[in-house]
């Protein structure tokens, strides 16, 4: 009986509609749909880091290296609860995206929840120019004739930056090549077969898409000889990061026995999607999944917990027997390569070596977020304008940081400091403060103890994080692959263990192990 806004009300009925299909399959308007295409054409004005919707929040998925997201410290996992004060609480992450978008210099505060630690963590990022590159390093890791190539993204120029550093590589003769796809959050489907098509000689097929209707699977073949020779080996660096385009490649990769995938299982992000705009003006556009992607092995890349809106649970070596309703142990998820390795389904990459994950202790997290080492580096750089990117963290750098960050008032809470604070509120709703005075005097010096002792066993990852401020402030970020990266990341060094005994890697590539299992 009243006037309504039409266009509002079709728009809610598209959202509608459009809630019980797969988290992918959303509603674009302008602001979206130019935020996809910056992300593919290589410039925008942000924080630096791909987003996703799950469970009813905003995760992050991968800091895009370099960028001011990366560089505070953000991590794939965390949970983006609040954006300048307002909650993710069911947005989606084009609504996101905007929010943490903006212009160069201005700065967002952003919420951040991340598994492991008690108490929400403020994070307030300055906004800046993203420039996307493809490669970010490409060199000979140092006493060894292995090449290494780091590939954080792929976007229209990816295969032709990822060609010259291969070329560039080829010359200086490499015995093998470590590709590091970790935190690489994919993006085009022609960029993933033609980077695939790098490492395998043509006539190979690197992935399958397929959707609902008969005859709309498409098969992506390898048109061209590899670049790489097929007789060096290849060892695949993924983690949970890894997704979409990124595990297409490393999919190729093990299915063929091309190499070898070192790592944590990857994302499992593989649904194919296709915009269609349904406004006369282009301004609104539906993106809709149309497919999935399949491996030549047969596996599906697409986690089933990671493609409905709604929470769901996770079904890794189990199903869900339509008749019974019930969970039963299955052994669809079994594939084989092409040489008869056996591999695993059900979503994702799984490595053939897992390397366990670095996990970040309390204080280590709360120096990164609250910029003390670059802030440090900063200064040092400032004092010492000779230094040179080769040098050694001494005990006399980590007495001045230590001073350095007792200047700066530098505090957090630790877990025993939280557990602490709801006691004590505890105390005075029940009004016994004069009981537990001493009490809790005790364990407040016992928390000051256990702060200098988190220092003390943090010592090697604030040597790491130092030595990483002060080469990026005078080498950038390619004197920070060769000091840093190269030298102390473990999974790189298990890399370099792995290619540096042939029999090891003909053991792992041959599936020996497993099939004496089977």
């Amino acid at each position: 009986m009243e006037e309504v806004d039409t266009e509002a009300l079709i728009k809610a009925g598209i959202v509608g509609m459009l809630s019980d299909l797969d988290r992918f399959s959303v509603l674009m308007e302008k602001s979206s749909y130019d935020a996809l295409m910056e992300s593919t054409h290589g410039k925008y004005s942000g924080l630096g880091m791909q987003i996703d919707g799950r469970d009813n929040r905003i995760v992050i998925i991968a800091p895009i290296e370099g960028t001011p997201a990366y560089r505070r410290g953000l991590r794939a996992g965390d949970i983006v609860w609040e954006i300048d004060g307002t909650s993710t609480e069911g947005m989606s992450s084009s609504d996101a995206a905007k929010l943490m978008r903006g212009e160069a210099g201005t700065s967002v505060v952003l919420l951040i929840k991340r598994t492991g630690i008690a108490e929400p963590m403020e994070y307030i990022i300055e906004r800046a120019v993203i420039e996307l590159k493809s490669v970010n390093y490409a060199g000979v890791v140092p006493g060894t004739d292995i090449g290494y190539v780091r590939l954080s993204r792929f976007a229209e120029e990816t295969s032709h930056e990822l060609r010259q550093a291969i070329s560039d590589l080829n010359k200086e003769n490499v015995s093998s090549l470590i590709l590091d796809l970790r935190s690489n959050g994919g993006g085009l489907l022609d960029q993933a077969k033609e980077v695939a098509e790098l490492f395998l000689n043509e006539g190979r097929e690197i992935v399958y898409t397929r959707g609902r209707n008969i005859g709309s699977e498409r098969h992506y073949i390898s048109e061209h000889p590899a670049l790489f020779p097929e007789d060096k080996p290849v060892l695949v660096l993924v983690d949970a990061g890894t997704a979409s385009a990124s595990e297409i490649v490393a999919g190729a990769i093990q299915d063929w026995d091309r190499g070898i995938i070192v790592g944590n299982t990857t994302y499992g992000k593989g649904l194919v999607q296709q915009i269609f705009p349904i406004s006369n003006d282009g301004s609104i556009s539906l993106k809709l999944t149309i497919a999935k992607y399949y491996v030549p092995s047969g596996r599906c890349i697409q986690k089933p917990e990671k493609q409905s809106k709604k929470p769901t649970g996770h079904l890794s070596t189990t199903e869900k027997d339509e008749e019974s309703d019930t969970l039963v142990v299955t052994d669809k998820n079994v594939y084989y390569t092409n040489g008869g390795r056996m591999v695993r389904g059900g979503g994702g990459i799984v490595p053939d070596v897992d390397v366990e994950r670095e996990t970040w202790k309390t204080i280590e997290i709360n120096l990164e977020r609250q910029s003390m080492f670059f802030d440090f580096a900063v200064k040092y750089v400032a004092e010492h304008p000779d230094i040179k990117p080769d040098f050694e963290v001494t005990d006399e750098m980590i007495d001045e940081f230590r001073e350095f960050i007792r200047s700066k008032d530098f505090s957090y809470k630790s877990g025993l400091q939280v557990a602490l604070e709801n006691l004590q509120k505890t105390i005075t709703k029940e009004d016994k403060e004069d009981v537990f005075e001493t009490a809790v005097a005790d364990l407040e010096a016992r928390i000051e103890q256990e702060k200098k002792r988190d220092f003390d066993e943090s010592i090697n990852y604030i040597r790491r994080a130092i030595k990483r401020e002060i080469v990026s402030s005078i080498a950038g970020q390619h004197g920070y692959y060769e000091q840093v990266v190269l030298k102390t990341d473990k999974t790189i060094k298990e890399a370099v263990r792995i290619l540096s005994s042939p029999q090891e890697y003909a053991r792992l590539i041959t599936g020996e192990k497993e099939k004496a299992e089977l």
